[in-house]
């Protein structure tokens, strides 16, 4: 457990983690009224370590592993570092979500996710004439 405390009187369980930060969401979500976007703050992780995927039909995943070794050596000393931290978020999107056509691009590590909306039917409107 980390010693790093929060605003708000709780530890950080990983300090890792992006997810468990309690005072720093590092995924945004928005809606249009064309799509759904997501995006994600990911600094120092390559796309290679993030997948984003589709579970269920329209469970949105953004899962990533994050592994870092540092090494210091002089002619006294010698030491390796190591840091490991994954994480996992899950977005349940609306029946109105074309989850086959959801795209997702990364750029200077921010991740963004467009999930499409289908175009809502509008209720046909009928004129009635009125005799008399």
């Amino acid at each position: 457990m980390s010693l790093i405390p929060s605003f708000f009187g709780g530890l950080r369980t990983n300090i890792l983690d992006p997810i468990s930060l309690d005072i720093w969401d590092p995924f945004d979500g928005k809606e249009t009224p064309e799509a759904h976007i997501f995006k994600a703050d990911l600094p120092g992780l390559k796309k290679e370590e993030v997948k984003v995927e589709v579970e269920e039909g329209r469970i949105l995943q953004i899962s990533g592993e994050r592994s870092k070794e540092q090494e210091d050596k002089n002619d006294k000393w010698h030491r390796i570092e190591r840091s490991i931290g994954k994480f996992l978020r899950k977005f349940r999107l609306p029946e109105n979500a074309k989850m086959d056509q959801a795209k997702a691009s990364m750029e200077n590590g921010v991740l963004t996710v467009t999930v499409p909306k289908k175009e809502e039917k509008k209720p046909e409107v009928k004129n009635i004439d009125i005799s008399g």
